[in-house]
């Protein structure tokens, strides 16, 4: 069966349920602190920015959560997607090991993103709300959540990061034309942004930034919720429809992987293919490792300490405890716009302070070298965002062949980069430069870390 090109599944296999890592984990997670108190808070403090069935979900410890059917619905008409063996890839690359591939760019939008995006518009529907506001970095959660709200009638207004809104203009167009309000962050319509402008007039931005810009807007209005793409217990919650879909294709496949790997930035892709397999590590010791690959400009899991800190530039957020370079970290314009985030999702650093998961960082121009590969081997184009993954892929790849030892690798790729194809023009002409944050700068903003009365 291993030699076969792709494997998929029927549309009765779609998952009915969605997989809650929280159930099966040795520790409790940290609870999320309010932001003036440093003490726990409860379902009442986060009603005013997301619906109560998405409060329930942050805070569930149930193993298994049924899918509503009119998400499951949508679901249908993309999933189950395809699982598919590289073996142009692993012929090119001479190596032993056997690669395969959960390819999410099969989605409406083109990126694994659709899969909270439609939960999360539906949950906000049944609660009345008629209005969402949310942050986008390179544009495919924005995308996402677009189209999921067309999806339920609701409108939609995204603070897109100002670098990414001026380097991806079709992300924008494609927003656009699902009916979405998209605005370059910072910018002068909350006071975050205004704070943000009157410091620096010509900021970039940053997801921290456009994030504090979506929750005041939310927060000063009754008739809007506030969504996230990535990050939070239930955005993770939602993504696990990949893994579990992938451990049936890996079956088929008849191999079972050595290696799961996923790109990280919010950590939704990661967890999304992760965690469904990680429960057989939790419960029974499996040996199964699990690779997290982030860009060198933007360490998080790599350089980054584990505290308590806002999920927000500015400190409107409640404060979670994960891997962060401190929520004043302002990253470098890599072309890996939806990995440039400061903080790690608290389930993925708790679980990767534990030992469960490794975290590896990479330059961007090796990792564009990778894309190429890969495109040119298996016909895809892919994100940048998921090149991270494609990269470590190969590396592993390589280090079986040098090792002369067989080894099954399985990663995600969650995004097509038909609308990054700047990107790769940029990286042909030599014009990409590879930035690693330094530590001086990390430990400078660590220093900035919130330390409120009562906080553990």
């Amino acid at each position: 069966m291993a030699d076969q090109n792709q494997f998929l599944l029927e549309e009765s296999q779609v998952p009915s349920r969605w997989y809650n890592i929280a159930a099966d984990l040795k520790n409790p997670p940290p609870p999320p602190l309010h932001p003036g108190t440093g003490q726990p808070m409860g379902p009442a403090d986060l009603a005013p920015l997301f619906p109560m069935a998405v409060i329930q979900q942050e805070v569930s410890a149930e193993r298994w959560i049924d899918i509503p059917k009119p998400v499951l619905d949508i679901y249908k008409t993309y999933r189950a997607t395809p699982l598919i063996r590289a073996h142009r890839l692993e012929r090119a690359l001479g190596t032993p090991a056997h690669i395969y591939y959960k390819y999410e760019g099969a989605s409406p939008i083109g990126s694994h993103k659709i899969n909270t995006a439609v939960a999360q518009a539906f949950y906000n529907r049944e609660e009345g709300v008629k209005r969402i506001t949310t942050e986008t970095g390179a544009g495919q959660w924005g995308s996402a959540l677009s189209f999921a709200c067309r999806m339920f009638d609701i409108d939609l207004k995204v603070y897109m990061v100002r670098v990414s809104y001026e380097q991806k203009p079709y992300r924008k167009a494609l927003m656009h034309l699902y009916g979405s309000e998209v605005v370059p962050s910072p910018t002068s319509d909350t006071q975050a942004g205004r704070s943000v402008l009157a410091a620096d007039p010509d900021s970039r931005g940053s997801l921290g930034i456009a994030i504090s810009e979506a929750v005041e807007d939310a927060a000063t209005r009754e008739d809007t919720k506030y969504s996230l793409g990535s990050v939070l217990n239930h955005v993770l919650l939602h993504q696990t429809v990949i893994g579990q879909e992938a451990m049936l294709q890996m079956e088929m496949a008849g191999e079972q992987p050595d290696v799961i790997i996923g790109c990280v930035g919010g950590g939704s892709n990661f967890a999304g293919i992760a965690f469904p397999f990680m429960r057989d590590r939790l419960a029974n010791g499996a040996k199964t490792r699990f690779l997290a690959a982030e860009p060198a400009a933007c360490p998080t899991l790599t350089k980054g300490i584990y505290a308590y800190d806002f999920g927000d530039t500015v400190g409107l957020t409640p404060l979670v405890k994960m891997d962060t370079l401190g929520h004043s970290f302002m990253p470098p314009a890599i072309h890996a716009g939806g990995l440039r985030y400061h903080g790690m999702a608290p389930l993925i650093s708790q679980l990767h302070r534990e030992g469960h998961i490794e975290a590896v960082a990479h330059l961007q121009t090796a990792v564009f070298e990778a894309a190429v590969q890969f495109a040119r081997t298996e016909g895809i184009v892919p994100a940048p965002e998921s090149s991270h993954a494609i990269r470590s892929a190969i590396d592993e790849a390589l280090d079986a062949k040098a090792k002369g030892e067989p080894r099954v690798i399985l990663f995600n790729l969650s995004g097509h980069g038909f609308l990054d194809l700047g990107a790769y023009e940029q990286y042909f002409s030599g014009e990409l430069e590879d930035y690693e944050y330094p530590n001086e700068l990390v430990e400078e903003a660590l220093k900035m870390l919130p330390h409120p009365a009562g906080m553990a």
